[in-house]
């Protein structure tokens, strides 16, 4: 089973961009249900590929006798294993989304607490902060290296 950058990534995801209405406040009643299904969506495919691993993990479980063979599956299911803890991870940043859009602090930057913008948000719907505060965390975290 080949495991997949994809499914880290919300550009597979299948929605209509929202288009903001002028003079429309952000993160109003239609763009946060807007969101919150974009959040949904992109969970519930990483549970399938969870599920799928699960599966495979189980019906590909083999006792090579070549340790070559061996060695390859352990490899394999390794790689596996990674990709899907950092899902794990990705799982539970949707989660912190979705309760900030309950309590209507989605959307806004942690930083500065300006909006940030709606397409930042669906090219990373788990975005917390606005373009210009992440560009300098960038920088400072390069300076430190």
């Amino acid at each position: 089973m080949a495991t997949s950058k994809k499914s880290l990534d919300a550009s597979n995801l299948e929605f209509k961009p929202y288009r903001a209405k002028k003079g429309e406040e952000h993160m109003n009643s239609n763009q946060s249900e807007h969101f919150k299904a974009i959040l949904l969506q992109w969970k519930d495919s990483l549970m399938e590929d969870v599920d799928r691993t699960v599966h495979h993990m189980q019906d590909e479980a083999s006792n090579f006798p070549d340790p070559t063979d061996r060695a390859t599956q352990e490899s394999d299911f390794s790689l596996e294993l990674r990709t899907r803890d950092r899902e794990r991870k990705l799982i539970k940043k949707i989660d912190e989304s979705l309760i900030t859009l309950d309590s209507g602090e989605y959307g806004f930057c942690d930083s500065c607490g300006i909006e940030i913008a709606l397409k930042r948000l669906e090219a990373r719907p788990t975005a917390t902060q606005c373009i210009d505060c992440k560009s300098l965390d960038e920088i400072r975290e390069k300076q430190k290296l």
